[in-house]
């Protein structure tokens, strides 16, 4: 088995857990943006009843309004120049709530994504497999390696990526320093699914 320095295996297990605490922060922010989203929606359909109900009632007044007098109809008309003005300000803003929206559509879409990628299939690179289960070839300080048994063999695997590009370079990198048996599978609910093609 060629010898790899722990360091430069904690190396590589501290840049995948960095990219899956910057996955992490991301997932976080779209719980946060898909909160606000919920918050827009329920302001725009308070504002679109609020304006409504704004539009009838200066309805109700103008038709009230042209049954009086023409000297009370210059009265009214400013009267209806001031409602004019804030309903184009009601409008400004219910536009602005649409492009709010459609930010957040987007945003709530690629979560939705992110949830549906945690479900699928997840690749790793196999580096050894023995027939007893060895658990002090791992140190404690590794994270993201997977212990698999796939009868008689107990399978050493290093990473979690969700594409097989990532896993495919990663399996590079340690292939270039001495791994040459190292090989990338498919996991899915932490079973192996098939060997992948290493390129």
């Amino acid at each position: 088995m060629p010898f790899i320095e722990e360091s430069d295996l904690l190396d590589l297990h501290k840049d995948v857990d960095k990219a899956q605490i910057i996955n992490e922060r991301l997932l976080d922010q779209i719980k946060f943006k898909n909160r606000d989203l919920q918050k827009v929606r329920l302001q725009r359909n308070v504002l679109l009843g609020i304006t409504g109900l704004f539009v009838i009632g200066l309805l109700a007044i103008t038709s009230f309004t042209a049954g009086l007098s023409s000297k009370n109809s210059f009265e009214n008309q400013s009267n209806l120049l001031v409602s004019i003005d804030s309903l184009d300000a009601i409008k400004t803003r219910i536009d602005n709530l649409k492009v709010q929206n459609e930010e957040l559509s987007l945003v709530k879409e690629f979560y939705l994504a992110k949830a549906f990628l945690d479900k699928e299939t997840i690749y790793s690179v196999q580096v050894k497999s023995f027939v007893e289960n060895n658990m002090t070839l791992a140190s404690e300080a590794l994270t993201n390696t997977l212990f698999v048994k796939t009868n008689p063999f107990y399978a050493y695997s290093l990473g979690n990526f969700e594409t097989l590009d990532e896993a495919q370079s990663f399996r590079k990198q340690l292939v270039d320093m001495g791994f040459k048996d190292a090989f990338v599978a498919s996991y899915q609910d932490g079973k192996r699914v098939q060997i992948e093609d290493p390129y």
